[in-house]
Parts: C-alpha cells; sequence; structure tokens
C-alpha cells in the first residue's frame, strides 16, 4: 500500500524549522550549543547543518578532548531528523552511565 493511497502526500522537509525543532531537543538533552556544534561538559557531541534540502548530521563516536571521530548522515525527511534524535538521546545516555 503506497502514500498515494491515503489520499494526502507527506509535508515537505523544510530544514530551517527542523534545525530550530532540532536545537530545542538537543537543548532539552542537556547540550548547550556553541559555535555550531551541541556539547556536553565541554566535550563536543553533536553538528547540525542546513546543506539545500536537508541537515547534515554529525555526531562524535566517542566524546574526547582530543580530535573527536564523527559519523556523518544526511537527514531529509522529519522521520530521519526523528530517528537520529532518538539515537543520540540512548547514545548520551550510555555515555553518561559509563561516566559515573
Amino acid at each position: 500500500m503506497g502514500e498515494e493511497d491515503f489520499g494526502f502526500a507527506v509535508p515537505a522537509f523544510k530544514p530551517d524549522e527542523a534545525l530550530l525543532r532540532a536545537r530545542r531537543e538537543l537543548r532539552e538533552m542537556g547540550l548547550s550549543e556553541r559555535a555550531g556544534q551541541f556539547e556536553r561538559a565541554g566535550l563536543a557531541i553533536a553538528k547540525l547543518v542546513i546543506d539545500g534540502a536537508a541537515l547534515n548530521a554529525s555526531v562524535v563516536k566517542r566524546p574526547s578532548r582530543n580530535s573527536p571521530e564523527w559519523t556523518h548522515k544526511t537527514l531529509s525527511s522529519s522521520a530521519m531528523l526523528r530517528d537520529w534524535m532518538a539515537e543520540l538521546k540512548r547514545k548520551l545516555a550510555g555515555w553518561s552511565d559509563r561516566d559515573e
């Protein structure tokens, strides 16, 4: 069953609005924004940048004071952004558990 069977189209992804929502959610997760990246306790955790009709999202593999290793993903829908945020939330919880 395709989406055309329901008689409506999926709303267009608006990266500028999605970035605003994501920033709010990242702050709610306890991250602070500095110079375009989101940090916790001074450690870089995530970056989100608008790229045309999508968001380029990056997250560190492991928090590090030295050169962190980043994984990158292009998010072109609200569902992809929700999944990325949920995965980041799981990672943050795991990192907190190890830190304590």
